[in-house]
Formats: structure tokens, C-alpha cells, sequence
């Protein structure tokens, strides 16, 4: 028979070894809970220790539907792993043996081949399905992606959202199709040899849709805030902290991804010794029985959790140095890489972090990150476009439409070929010309209530001080601001977006050939950076197999002095001639050598 893959979750609804379903809910609130499966007569659930309540149905077979009613007030249940209806609508029972998985060997990619490519699967194509995801996986290949990384997929109110709003986290969002779909999407990516990664949020519930604080109120706490409320309760309850980690081995089992990304964990309030994060990653590897990664998103950057079973972290650093390098933006937090820039450029892609304990004046002066040169640059994951900071921009500009062509490409010949892992944001491998915006679809009075406030949040940039000017901001909640953010594929093959793809390719593939395969192990300790002017780099890593990487750059709009004039070794990649005469870069120049 075809090999299945199954989660054994200790809550929610899980098929009995002979006819019929368990059914187990956590309402530790509440007083009385029936079962109504497929709008029958209600089934009293027994209450158990700990604030559980359950029965068997053997009436219940795949593909029921079913709803909790909680003292009066009918619910989804949180563990469902199908919401068809949505959140406000009734749960399926899934049968996950249901999917015939390819009798394959595979183990993953090796971490140090990794090249991601996020991805939100409503906008990717026209269709917006897992299915018509799959179909464009060839591209993927061609450009030199080893690993795809899906944005959010728990199930948020409406069709339309980034998924970062998701209330059901064990349901994959039914806007983009069935569960069986989301695994023949991860089926055909290994086939074709690329690593499936899923974003996962821990943070908080989304603000519609969550019964959570009816029933199970024990879910949260006061002692915290969180910017979208109260903090949920990962200290003082062990059941609360179930229910996350059964999550991250449900995707990581019955839909065989091979990491997760934890988003913002610097939102997460689980003590200073990060209890519940290290529990996390030493069960996950305890428990799954095969190679998986697990990934931050970390604004404090925590070097600690990179040695606790956390394999990497996404570099906002990189990020912000590298976006300051090309556009001189210098509002919010770029404030805190608007001096020696290039610098900072140069520790991350050598050192790991560019605040390593060093005061934030973005954060009023206060210290910020800790030491990470000890780490490899594997330990990084370095972009110069993800969806946060295009879609979080008031038009959700790509960095093509913000700042010259030349710079860009020099930037992306920097990240790219540099030894940490680096992601790149769907479209931008073509210089998409479509926009990423903010979108979601909520309720009329909260949809309205978010437009508002989407609007206000941009108040304090003079360029939307009038009123007017914050009108002109899409609506999150408008369908046509969603559909201008569906990639046009036909673009590919246009000018100036082949051009584009060309130079991406070319690099990806260099980096497949000269820098992956002796780039395993490095780290910060053998890596070095110098200054050399305002916008002059010179960096040097010693690599797996004790030759030397270097990188000979000037960011900026003049020529630059102090270089060498002939490269030292084999020129790998360079944008102008690699022979800088007199030791002078030109603009936006990029060699890259090995000897």
C-alpha cells in the first residue's frame, strides 16, 4: 500500500481504531459541552480532568461535519483540521491516511543548499490554489530554489488574508483547497527536489473568529500585552503550551513540511529563559523521525535560541542596511542604519547581526541583540524583499519601484552570493511589477475598523500628515486591493523583466556551484569586514574548504579609491570589468573572488 502519514493529536477530532470518532475539547470554562454532528441531535460530552471534555460518535464517519456547542454557544473546534465554511462555520472530520504519499526516500536538502522563495499562495497565480502552485514549482527549479516557504495557512475569516489573522491552526485555509491538496503541493515539491517550509504563528489569534476566550479563557493572560491584545499564557499553562507544540509536529508529520518559521517570537512572552521556545524545538526533534529545520523571526535577535534547535533566523539587519544602501530611506527603524551603512551591511553578511548589544536610538536607546560572529552564517537568513516590508508599506511597493535599477542589482549580487541562506520574495526574481499589499477580508464593522486603522498608523510620516493623502492608502478590505497583488506571470518573458530573471538565475546558479558546496560550516569567527569610505566594503570569509571568499564593493554614487586593482584569485561574479584601475570601484560596483 502507498505510505500515509498521520499525527496522533491528543485533542480535536481523531478517527478510533474501530468505527466511530473521539472528540476531545479543552474548556476548562465552561460548564457544558455537546457535540452536534451533521446538524443531529446533540451528544453530551463527559467532562475530564484538566478542563477536557469527550466522547466517542460512532456515527461519525470522513467527511462529517461538526460543531461544539459550549453552554449554548456553537463553536469550531480549535484542533479542526477542515473549516470549509470558514471559522464561524462547522468542522470536517478528516481522514489523514486518506492521501497516498509517494513511496520516495525523501530526507530534506541539505541546510547549507538552501535558496528560499516565500510564497503566499493566494497571490502567487491567478488561481490562487495549492494546485496551481504545484504547476509553477519547474520555474522554481530553473531558477536554482531549493526550498519554498508558504506564508500562513491556518484558517482566518473570509478569502482573502496574508494569514497572519489564522484562528484555526490546524486547518489549512479552504480558499486555496483541501487539506489533500496541500499535501499533493508539498508531494510534487520534493519530487522535483525543493525543501517545503510553512509559516507558522504563535503569537496570537487573529481578531475574528476566535471562541478561544469563551470557553478556554485559561488560553491567555494579563500579565502580558501584545500588540493584538492580551499575551497568550505559554508560562503558567501546560496545556496551552500542548496545543502549540502538537501544532508544529502536525505540520511537520501528516504534511511532511520539512521546518516551520516561527513568526515574531520576540512577541511570545514565555520568560527570560524562553521556556516554551526551547521545549518547542527539543520536542520537535525528539519526536519527528526525520531532518527538520526550524526558523525564527526574532526583533530582539537572540543568539541563544540559534544554539537551542533553532537552526536559523531571518536577518532584519540585512535587510534594513541593505534597503537604507539603496533607497536612503531613513524613516522608523532604518533610522538605526543610516550611519555607516556599508558597515553595517558588512557584519551581517560576516558577522550575523549588526546590533550585537549595541543601544537601538530607534528604540530609545536601548541595547539591542547579542554576539553571534561564534555562529555560522547559516544561522542567517538574509533578503532584500519578504512580505513584511513591502506589504507593510502604505502601497506596498516592490524595491524595484523605490530605488534605481544599478543599485539593486549590486545589492542582490551582495546577498546572494554571500555565505548566509539567502530568501527571496515570489516575483522578485522578474522584478514583478505588481504591488504586495495589505489585504483581508473581516466582518463589515471590523473590516471597516481596520481600513481606519490601517490609514491613522501612517499619520505620523509627513507624507501622509493630510487626510487626504491617507485616503489615497488601498483598503485592506477591498477585493481589487487584493487582486492587484496577483503576480502576472506573463511578465517574465518581457522586457525588462527577462533581464531581470536572467541576472537572478546567473547568480543563484554561481552560488549553487562555488558557494554552497564549501560554505557548510563557516562562521562569523573566520569572516571579516572593513570599511572603506562611506560606501567602500571590502569582506573576506575562509570557507569549508580554507579558500577565501571575498567581497569588493562600492554602494554608492561616485567612485570610490583604496581597492585592489587586480582581483586576488578567480573572479567568480563581477558587474563591471573585475581590473579596478588604480585600485578605483566604480558605482555600484560588485566583485566577488575566490582564492
Amino acid at each position: 500500500m502507498p505510505p500515509t502519514s498521520t499525527h496522533a493529536m491528543p485533542f480535536g477530532a481523531e478517527l478510533t481504531p474501530h468505527d466511530g470518532v473521539r472528540f476531545r475539547l479543552y474548556a476548562p470554562s465552561a460548564s457544558h459541552v455537546d457535540l452536534v454532528l451533521d446538524d443531529g441531535a446533540p451528544l453530551p460530552l463527559r467532562r475530564e480532568a484538566d478542563g477536557f471534555f469527550a466522547c466517542v460518535d460512532s456515527r461519525a464517519r470522513p467527511g462529517s461535519r461538526y460543531v461544539f456547542v459550549v453552554d449554548g454557544l456553537r463553536v469550531p473546534d480549535p484542533a479542526s483540521r477542515f473549516n470549509p465554511d470558514g471559522p464561524h462555520g462547522a468542522s470536517v472530520v478528516v481522514d489523514p491516511t486518506s492521501f497516498a504519499w509517494p513511496n520516495d526516500d525523501w530526507n530534506g536538502r541539505a541546510w547549507h543548499e538552501h535558496v528560499f522563495y516565500e510564497i503566499h499562495v493566494g497571490t502567487f497565480t491567478p488561481e490562487g490554489t495549492y494546485a496551481a502552485a504545484a504547476e509553477k514549482l519547474p520555474h522554481l527549479v530553473d531558477l536554482g530554489i531549493t526550498a519554498i516557504e508558504l506564508m500562513p495557512l491556518a484558517q482566518a475569516p473570509g478569502m482573502r488574508n496574508w494569514g497572519y489573522d489564522g484562528v484555526l491552526l490546524y486547518a489549512p485555509a479552504h480558499a486555496y483547497g483541501t487539506p489533500d491538496d496541500l499535501k499533493a503541493l508539498v508531494a510534487h515539491a520534493h519530487a522535483l527536489g525543493i525543501a517545503v517550509y510553512l509559516d507558522v504563528v504563535y503569537n496570537h489569534f487573529g481578531p475574528e473568529g476566535n471562541y478561544l476566550h469563551a470557553y478556554a479563557r485559561e488560553f491567555y493572560t494579563d500579565r502580558h500585552e501584545t500588540p493584538w491584545g492580551a499575551a497568550i499564557d505559554l508560562v503558567e499553562r501546560a496545556h496551552v503550551r500542548t496545543f502549540f507544540i502538537e501544532n508544529a509536529i502536525y505540520w511537520l508529520e501528516e504534511f511532511r513540511f520539512d521546518g516551520l518559521r516561527l513568526d515574531a517570537v520576540h512577541a511570545i512572552h514565555d520568560g527570560d529563559d524562553r521556556a516554551f521556545l526551547r521545549e518547542l524545538a527539543a520536542t520537535v526533534h525528539d519526536r519527528v523521525a526525520r531532518p527538520v529545520h526550524l526558523v525564527l523571526e526574532n526583533d530582539d535577535n537572540e543568539s541563544g535560541l540559534l544554539e537551542a534547535g533553532f537552526r536559523a533566523q531571518w536577518n532584519d539587519d540585512a535587510h534594513h542596511a541593505a534597503h537604507v544602501a539603496v533607497t536612503a530611506e531613513r524613516d522608523g527603524y532604518y533610522a538605526d542604519y543610516a550611519v555607516a551603512t556599508t558597515a553595517l551591511l558588512g557584519r551581517t553578511l560576516t558577522k550575523g547581526f549588526a546590533y550585537q548589544g549595541e543601544p537601538s536610538g530607534f528604540r530609545n536607546g536601548k541595547r539591542r541583540g547579542s554576539l553571534s560572529e561564534h555562529l555560522a552564517h547559516a544561522s542567517f537568513v538574509n533578503f532584500l524583499q519578504n512580505h513584511d516590508q513591502i506589504g507593510n508599506r502604505p502601497f506596498g511597493e516592490r524595491i524595484t519601484a523605490l530605488a534605481p535599477e544599478y543599485a539593486v542589482r549590486a545589492v542582490v549580487a551582495a546577498l546572494l552570493i554571500a555565505p548566509p541562506v539567502p530568501l527571496l520574495f515570489m516575483g522578485e526574481e522578474w522584478g514583478a511589477s505588481t504591488p504586495f499589499l495589505f489585504f483581508c477580508d473581516f466582518a463589515p464593522d471590523l473590516a471597516r475598523a481596520v481600513t481606519a486603522g490601517r490609514r491613522s498608523e501612517f499619520g505620523t510620516f509627513t507624507a501622509f500628515a493630510d487626510a487626504a493623502m491617507r485616503e489615497r492608502i488601498p483598503d485592506p478590505s477591498a477585493p481589487e486591493t487584493f487582486e492587484r497583488s496577483i503576480l502576472r506571470w506573463d511578465e517574465r518573458s518581457t522586457p525588462p523583466h527577462d533581464a531581470w530573471l536572467a541576472y537572478y538565475r546567473n547568480l543563484l546558479r554561481i552560488r549553487a556551484t562555488e558557494i554552497a558546496p564549501r560554505s557548510a560550516h563557516a562562521c562569523g569567527i573566520d569572516a571579516d569586514y572593513t570599511a572603506i569610505g562611506e560606501f567602500g566594503l571590502r569582506a573576506r570569509w575562509r570557507l569549508d574548504d580554507g579558500s577565501s571568499l571575498a567581497l569588493e564593493t562600492n554602494l554608492g554614487e561616485t567612485a570610490q579609491a583604496g581597492f585592489s586593482a587586480s582581483p586576488k584569485g578567480y573572479v567568480v561574479f563581477s558587474t563591471h570589468d573585475p581590473t579596478f584601475a588604480d585600485g578605483i570601484a566604480p558605482p555600484w560596483s560588485v566583485r566577488w573572488t575566490i582564492d
